[in-house]
Order: structure tokens, then sequence, then C-alpha cells
């Protein structure tokens, strides 16, 4: 298996979303686990690390994602063995010696791309994240640095489907109040939140004309991690994207 699923996002974009194959992590972590904070070997992290940053070719930069909207631009690369860039829930460049990575268990992970303007972009959008804000404040700093909403292209990677992610009624109704269109039902016709749909509604509202999924629902493929499926001792995937250099001469 591949160690990234690639997607396109345009010329001159690298993108990508990572399973649980190809990494080094013992179980329960197997095996391309990416998160530092999941109890897991901190050295097969590092090198599960570098492995994406292989695939990438220029060094990755991960946040420490706290659930919230604050978005990090970066100019360059991270720190040489810098586990985080600090706490954001979306990261932001318009440089092509980094790439940019999301981390999530059953989260959305958004990537977003402006290859006109050459400005990418992720995001992490779980309930809280999506609630909050994170998608629109994401489109906000990709525009401040030259992107447009009707040119940028979105793709929305594995994560819990609304037919899989039930929650009590009166949870469904909060989020449905701030963000309508999450408001859902599971197959089973109880009380559920729908990310992907959110997340589609709240990028229409920014004017995002291209918003697409990969229709992987984490709760119920084994070649995800899920935090709800699984519980606390499970690994992160990751969203990746980066702007490959501008070909001279």
């Amino acid at each position: 298996m591949n160690l990234v699923d690639e997607v396109e996002l345009g010329e001159g974009v690298r993108a990508g979303f990572t399973g649980r194959h190809g990494g080094v992590s013992a179980p329960p972590w197997d095996g391309l686990n990416l998160g530092v904070h999941v109890g897991d070997d901190l050295d097969a992290v590092a090198r599960n690390r570098e492995l994406l940053a292989g695939w990438a070719g220029v060094p990755v930069a991960f946040a420490t994602q706290v659930h919230g909207a604050r978005v990090r631009v970066l100019d360059g690369p991270p720190e040489p063995d810098a586990v985080s860039v600090g706490e954001a829930d979306a990261l932001v460049t318009a440089g092509s010696t980094l790439a940019l990575a999301v981390l999530v268990a059953d989260c959305a992970p958004v990537l977003l791309a402006d290859s006109t303007a050459r400005v990418v972009a992720v995001a992490h959008a779980g309930r809280a994240g999506l609630v909050a804000g994170v998608v629109q404040a994401t489109v906000e700093a990709m525009c401040r640095l030259g992107a447009s909403p009707a040119r940028l292209r979105v793709v929305v990677g594995p994560c819990i489907a609304g037919r899989s992610y039930e929650v009590p009624a009166e949870l469904r109704d909060q989020v449905g109040a701030l963000v309508p269109a999450a408001a859902a039902t599971t197959d089973r016709g109880t009380p559920a939140i729908d990310l992907v749909a959110g997340v589609r509604s709240v990028l229409a509202g920014c004017g995002v004309p291209q918003v697409s999924w990969t229709g992987v629902d984490t709760l119920r493929t084994d070649d995800a991690f899920s935090h709800r499926r699984d519980g606390p001792a499970t690994g992160r995937s990751a969203g990746i994207v980066r702007l490959l250099p501008v070909a001279t001469g």
C-alpha cells in the first residue's frame, strides 16, 4: 500500500492522506502513527514522521491541535527535530520549503490550495473546531496571502461520517444552531453530526465552489485510526500538502 493516498489539488501542489499502513509503530498504534501525544514510542513516531517527510521531499510542520480556530502562517520549515510549531488547528503557507500536516483520528482533515496564488493550508475540523470557525479562519488567512475563495480547491479526508457520528440530541442541536448543515441522523435514525456536510456548508458560505471528500468513514474501516472505535490508545493519521518548487530555466 502507498504511504500516502494522493489527491488532486491543482498544478504545483502535492497532497494526500495517510492511513494505518507503512510505518513502524507497534500495536495498538500500528503502524504509521504520526501523533506524539497518544502513548506510542516516540522514536517510532519520529521514524514515521521521517518517512512522511521523505514522501514530501521537505520537512513537515505539525501543530499542537487544541480543537480551536487558531491559524498559524508559516514562512519556512520547522526547526530540526521540532515536534510542533505551536498551538494551532490550521496551518497556512505560501512557501515551497515545507509541507503542512494535520493530525486526525475521526475529526475531518481539510486540505486547501489555490495553485494560482500558490497558497496552501491544512485545517483540523472536528466538532469543536467546526463550531469555533476554524475553516473560515483558514480561508481568511489564505486570502491575506493572495488566495481567492473562487479558486480554492478543497479535499476533506478520511473522517467519521454523519451516518456513524452518533451524539446526544442536545449536542446535535447545539452544533446545528451554529452550523445547520452539520445536524444529521445516523443510519440507525439517532442524532448525529455530519462533519463533511458542515465543512462543505461553511466553505460554500466563504465562496468556495470546489469541495470533495474521499468518502472514507474512519469508524468503519480498519485502514484508519479511530478514537471513537478504538479509544485513546490509537494512532493519528495525517492530511498533508505542499507547494512544489516553481520550475526555472
